[in-house]
């Protein structure tokens, strides 16, 4: 186990405000296996938000603490984790883990008992179709992450010919199919379509099916890992679409240099919810006290640790609102079409626990430096490059 301080065991907490004990928040967070670099950086935004709002009064005035358990990235282990937290531990309240494939069973753990689960890292449709009222979603859901983009395309470019691959996850997959809906109903069309098991270690297959086709347009469903290979695969096949996105992969700032190649960045592009620059609420703050806390650069920073300070950040403005940690007071509040700010922007919520007031950003390496560039005229976009440079040209 892996604590930010010692979780208070024994006794179901009290939902009054008026304890002066800290107050307890439980999360499983993917340390090992698929989702292990997602997951560390997910760890790091709630323990960034913990740290900050310990220096701003906590909540309600009580310390906050924050009991991490390891799940390995597997759906058994996030319920056992889940149901530790709160049968066991006896956690005030529980947020979300990394993705979709975690978020699922573990939001129907709290539902069980009681427990509101606000998340930023698991908007798969899956998580919404269950029919649950305890789970929010402070992020942009799957289905929007490439809306931005693909009415960019279709604003800017003639029908064309895409080509589209994706992992079956979850969350990367519907990402993928909304932008191929969007895409195919104003005439682009699908010349690959495949879609792989998250066990795949070898991507040169789909990528070469990819480069033979010539698509001047490729759509990926990416995680970090393969998203770095299809790219290293496909300058190896001298491939050069015009236009390429990836879900995730190019979000991961000197990791994503460091795989691809400096040189190679330019033009890629990446759907995401926040970006260091952002002038939204807090984010000036979370940015500095995580590189006092973690190091490194701004650019390193990886939007899930953006996703996870916001629902922290919500978490605080609506129970220091209601003045108590009662879970079922917390889903009412949340359900109430009240407006939350957090570093990502404006959180309302849906019935289904969705945020319905999310813009979906798209960010483009340009000269080395991730740059927000859609939708134009929100915040400070940077010119997009219509067309990606050729590989080994910068950008």
């Amino acid at each position: 186990m892996l604590a930010l301080a010692a979780a208070a065991c024994g006794s179901s907490p009290s939902s009054s405000g008026t304890s002066h004990g800290p107050i307890t928040i439980g999360v499983s967070v993917s340390l090992s296996g698929d989702f292990s670099g997602d997951g560390l950086a997910t760890k790091q935004g709630y323990e960034t938000w913990a740290a900050y709002q310990n220096a701003h009064g906590g909540i309600l005035g009580r310390k906050i603490q924050i009991d991490f358990l390891s799940d390995g990235s597997s759906p058994t282990q996030v319920v056992t984790n889940y149901q530790k937290l709160i049968t066991v531990n006896h956690v005030n309240f529980v947020m979300g883990p990394y993705s979709t494939l975690l978020t699922k069973p573990s939001s129907v753990i709290a539902n069980r008992y009681g427990y509101v689960m606000i998340e930023g890292i698991g908007g798969g449709p899956s998580v919404f179709q269950q029919g649950l009222h305890n789970v929010f979603d402070v992020s942009a859901s799957a289905k929007y992450q490439l809306i931005t983009f693909a009415k960019w395309l279709v604003a800017t470019h003639k029908p064309e010919d895409v080509a589209y691959a994706s992992m079956t996850d979850p969350f990367l997959q519907p990402m993928l199919d909304g932008a191929r809906a969007y895409l195919s109903a104003h005439g682009f069309t699908s010349v690959v379509y495949k879609l792989y098991p998250l066990e795949t270690t070898d991507y040169t297959p789909i990528a070469s099916a990819i480069a033979a086709s010539k698509a001047p347009v490729v759509v990926l469903g990416t995680m970090p890992p393969d998203g770095y290979a299809f790219i290293q695969d496909f300058i190896q096949d001298k491939y050069n679409p015009k236009v390429l996105i990836e879900a995730s992969g190019p979000d991961q700032g000197t990791a994503f240099v460091k795989a691809v190649g400096a040189n190679n960045t330019g033009g890629i592009m990446v759907p995401n919810t926040w970006y260091p620059g952002s002038t939204f609420y807090q984010n000036s703050a979370m940015v500095a006290l995580y590189l006092k806390m973690f190091g490194g650069t701004a650019n390193d920073i990886s939007a899930d640790v953006a996703e996870a300070f916001s629902a922290g950040q919500v978490l605080t403005q609506a129970v220091d609102h209601l003045k108590s940690t009662s879970n079922s007071a917390l889903e009412h509040y949340l359900h109430s079409n009240v407006t939350f700010q957090t570093v990502q922007g404006p959180v309302k919520f849906l019935p289904d626990g969705e945020n319905e007031a999310a813009t979906p950003f798209v960010f483009q390496w340009q000269k080395g430096t991730l740059v927000d560039v859609l939708p134009a005229g929100a915040g400070h976009p940077v010119p997009i490059l219509a067309v990606k440079p050729v590989w080994g040209a910068g950008g």
